[in-house]
């Protein structure tokens, strides 16, 4: 049986005040560049039309977007697609839709006129188009927003029965930085807002959410195993017994989305991005979000005697402390209680 990382003994959450220099700088960066120019939406959550076309011979974009003016489709969005020969033309003119009768649909039509009459009927093929009204796009943006929000409760649920509420609030926490990191990566990328990309989300929060709970139950079963171990410890035990399982899962995850990336084309491409830098945020915010919060969440709210017989972590408040002030090297969140027996 291949075995790799067995019986390490790493120190990961020592690291935890650069880990949040780094998370909070690169969500800072992310929303400055949001606040200048805000995220890009197709027209899935804006109303529009989008047309991928085919040229026989390469046009001058700007021919296409002047052609596009003189039709009286304004603000129409012309983009590379693949190659030089290719391209993505976006008309999401929100008056423009809104005034149509007809729908979004009565702009593919005329933007194929309008290329009809400035190249020729045979110099271009249209490979693909979308046409949504704007009351569509409203609504796939709220249901979007209900999607995401419904997940979190969902999932709050789910680790205050399956663990304690202590547990459960670090896990939501490290769900939410997830999020909120894998938004700031759109935005830098200027990758574009769509169903598909919100499904990556989705899917990203899901596989954080996966690999946080497996660090937890191990920390669940080392804390009745090792009753006289600082939280501390067991936490950077039970990182390193899933720390092979953890590499596995990662490697052969990215695999798969590296392959997406590279060979299956611009329409999968942005869930792939996504994805990609998800497998890296979920597994980070595993182990310096989550189990950082957890320490200090333990430090502020100690268990009582109540507590114990349900808790994960049963034990002695006032030996874990005594324990945990004689760690002089750890960081603060470190001096938490620990679990050992009465």
């Amino acid at each position: 049986m291949f075995r790799i990382l067995h019986g390490t003994h790493y120190d990961f959450i020592k690291f935890w005040k650069l880990a949040v220099w780094l998370t909070v700088g690169f969500i800072a960066i992310g929303l400055v560049i949001m606040a200048i120019r805000g995220p890009r939406y197709s027209i899935e959550f804006t109303g529009g039309t989008l047309m991928q076309v085919a040229f026989k011979q390469p046009p001058n974009p700007a021919d296409l977007r002047s052609t596009m003016e003189s039709g009286g489709i304004r603000g129409a969005e012309i983009q590379e697609y693949g190659n030089n020969r290719e391209y993505t033309i976006r008309a999401q003119d929100k008056a423009l839709v809104a005034s149509q009768a007809a729908g979004a649909e009565g702009v593919s039509r005329d933007v194929e006129r309008l290329l009809t009459s400035r190249f020729g009927a045979g110099a271009f093929t249209i490979l693909r188009t979308e046409a949504i009204g704007p009351k569509v796009g409203s609504e796939l943006r709220r249901g979007a927003i209900y999607a995401l929000l419904i997940s979190f409760v969902i999932t709050l649920i789910y680790l205050a029965f399956r663990f304690d509420w202590r547990f459960g609030a670090a896990a939501i926490i490290a769900t939410a930085h997830d999020t909120v990191a894998t938004i700031a990566f759109l935005v830098m990328m200027n990758i574009e807002v769509s169903l598909t990309v919100i499904a990556a989300i989705l899917t990203v929060v899901g596989y954080s959410l996966n690999d946080t709970i497996i660090i937890f139950d191990r920390v669940r079963e080392n804390l009745h195993r090792k009753r006289k171990e600082t939280l501390y410890d067991t936490l950077n035990r039970s990182i390193n017994e899933t720390l092979p399982r953890t590499i596995m899962t990662n490697v052969t995850t990215l695999s798969a989305t590296l392959a997406l990336l590279i060979f299956g084309g611009e329409v999968i491409r942005p869930f792939a991005w996504i994805v990609s830098f998800g497998i890296f945020t979920g597994t980070f915010s595993s182990v310096y979000v989550a189990g950082p919060i957890l320490l200090w969440i333990e430090k502020r709210w100690p268990r009582d005697l109540s507590d114990r017989g349900r808790s994960p972590g049963q034990g002695s408040t006032a030996q874990a402390s005594t324990k945990s002030r004689s760690r002089t090297a750890a960081p603060d969140v470190a001096a938490t209680n620990a679990s050992g027996t009465r």
